[in-house]
């Protein structure tokens, strides 16, 4: 059984926080709670590994000396597959500890190469050109007020380097509208290459239908995108 955030030893680590408070700050007890009461192998969101992210990364340029950040990460082995992948600079951000210390956890010693960020990255306070790839599956789609996407997309934008990719996933406009009781925006690639401008070009679109542990099937819509502006 995958482990769950009470059985973490809390004082084993040191998550850094953002001191900038976003528009989803919130959100962050919903997110603990979640970990806490439940088996990571059993939240809905649940893969062992995100084969379709890894492959739109690899798409993307990935390589030993890619700059990459995990937004909404958590507990995800994305993590995992990006270290036996030999990527060296890895960031991983979300707005729950909880979520965070089990993939700390998970990882032991090798944890200690990775930067672990609590924040709401809608005020993610990071230095412009940080990342070469952006990756994140199920955050953005939580977004529902149209001026928390777009300070997503302008973190996003500041953020990923000249030339750098991100690769976003999230509910498909014929997937589910809510997960984890909350109410999400369901996007087509299409959809998120929109909401990301003039400054990004769609490179690729996938789709995925995800089984959730309970057997529920999720349609998921993934865009790889290419900053191409200034």
């Amino acid at each position: 059984m995958v482990l769950g955030a009470a059985d973490v030893d809390r004082q084993a680590f040191r998550l850094r926080s953002s001191d900038c408070r976003g528009l989803v700050t919130n959100d962050r007890a919903h997110w603990d709670n979640a970990y806490r009461t439940k088996w990571t192998d059993q939240v809905s969101w649940y893969r062992a590994h995100l084969d379709v992210s890894f492959e739109l990364l690899v798409e993307a340029g990935l390589g030993p000396r890619s700059r990459v950040v995990d937004i909404g990460g958590g507990a995800s082995t994305l993590v995992d597959d990006l270290l036996d992948f030999g990527v060296q600079s890895i960031t991983v951000v979300d707005l729950s500890p909880a979520s965070l210390e089990i993939a700390r956890q998970r990882l032991g010693a090798r944890a200690a190469r990775v930067d672990w960020l609590v924040a709401d990255v809608t005020a993610l306070n990071l230095r412009e050109g940080s990342f070469d790839l952006w990756h994140d599956r199920a955050a953005l789609h939580f977004l529902t007020a149209p001026e928390a996407a777009q300070a997503y997309v302008q973190t996003a934008t500041r953020t990923i380097a000249p030339g750098g990719h991100a690769v976003i996933g999230c509910f498909a406009a014929d997937g589910p509208e809510r997960c984890s009781g909350l109410p999400v925006v369901r996007r087509d690639p299409a959809d998120i290459a929109a909401l990301f401008g003039e400054s990004f070009a769609l490179v690729e679109s996938r789709r995925e239908v995800h089984s959730t542990p309970g057997g529920v099937q999720q349609c998921f819509a993934y865009a790889l995108l290419r900053k191409v502006g200034l």
